[in-house]
């Protein structure tokens, strides 16, 4: 039998046996080793739902995985037992627009890990196409494997924003995404980054990582004006505040998930100062170069991981983060008991 973490309701968390999945042909059947706490999972926990999707049935969360393969079904030719293997949640299948250019994150029939209805990674194993399974290096930790996941979402956004060397790059949201999107300004050679947030742990955290970190309207001097804005809490007051410090021609990219369904967006400044401003939706073709700048060392996903628990601790892993806003990343070992 196959244990999963069951939400049967926002709150309750069920331990369950179901039957162990068998590889289709073409998926590869995916014993999960580490599944990173998101933010959406705590969503989930304890409101039901995250934007337009609701949970309406029991639903198994995370999406944030890595794993062994333990079987392959017919026609898998990249993959064998053995494999360890980082778990891209969102499957497409090619058929629609998006995806014959490229786009396949914006897929209208797209099966994500953890959103409604579709089951996700807190169980013992998976059956997932081969082409959504991206193997790692010995070297590479499981709880690593799990994090490309966060690790693409800051990586897309950097591609939406076009930054480059040179570029001042302020990050609102301190949270695993925000110091992720921080982490990959650095990488890609920003002359300076600040991050924002209105949490002092998570403060703390960003300045242990390294980086300047600020309250709200405290930017490092009036004449510093960063060329893009990686906006990663969802927070309104964020996105208005980034956008005014914005330097002309600026960029802009909303991460984080608004709690409302509407932004005023300030026109004069954005046409008067030529401001870009995009959204992103997950991510597409990231997880080669994210596997690529941690096994060669660039980036740290370990050091991110701030607590771990087993599978028949999900409840107490999806209520960690909130009770201690220290804890940075949790992560799941559905092995573990």
């Amino acid at each position: 039998m196959n244990r999963a973490a069951v939400l049967i309701e926002p709150g309750v968390i069920e331990l369950q046996e179901r039957d162990t999945p068998q590889p289709a042909a073409g998926d590869a059947l995916v014993e999960v080793l580490a599944v990173g706490v998101c933010g959406s999972d705590l969503h989930y926990f304890t409101e039901g739902r995250i934007g337009d999707f609701v949970v309406t049935a029991p639903l198994v969360l995370g999406h944030e995985a890595s794993g062994r393969v333990l079987a392959v079904g017919a026609d898998v030719r990249t993959l064998r037992p053995g494999d360890r293997v980082a778990i891209e949640p969102g499957v497409s299948y090619g058929d629609c627009a998006p995806c014959r250019t490229g786009r396949y994150n914006l897929c209208p029939d797209v099966r994500f890990l953890a959103t409604p209805p579709v089951d996700g990674a807190f169980t013992e194993v998976l059956s997932v196409p081969e082409p959504f399974l991206h193997p790692i290096p010995d070297h590479v930790s499981d709880n690593a494997g799990a994090l490309m996941e966060p690790l693409s979402v800051a990586l897309w956004a950097h591609d939406k924003a076009r930054t480059g060397p040179g570029d001042h790059v302020l990050v609102t949201g301190a949270g695993p995404v925000g110091l992720l999107a921080a982490t990959v300004a650095q990488v890609r050679g920003a002359a300076s980054v600040v991050v924002v947030d209105v949490v002092p742990e998570r403060l703390d955290r960003a300045r242990e990582h390294g980086f300047e970190a600020t309250m709200p309207g405290r930017l490092p001097a009036a004449s510093w004006q960063p060329t893009a804005l990686i906006e990663c809490s969802g927070a309104a007051a964020a996105v208005y505040d980034g956008l005014d410090a914005l330097a002309p021609a600026g960029r802009a990219v909303l991460v984080g998930m608004p709690v409302g369904r509407e932004l005023r967006i300030p026109a004069a400044a954005v046409q008067g100062r030529e401001l870009t401003i995009t959204g992103t939706f997950r991510y597409a073709h990231t997880y080669p170069a994210a596997i690529g700048l941690v096994a060669s060392g660039r980036i740290d996903l370990d050091r991110f991981v701030t607590t771990e628990f087993g599978l028949g601790d999900v409840r107490r892993a999806l209520e960690a983060p909130r009770e201690d806003p220290s804890i940075l990343k949790a992560v799941v070992h559905p092995q573990r008991s």
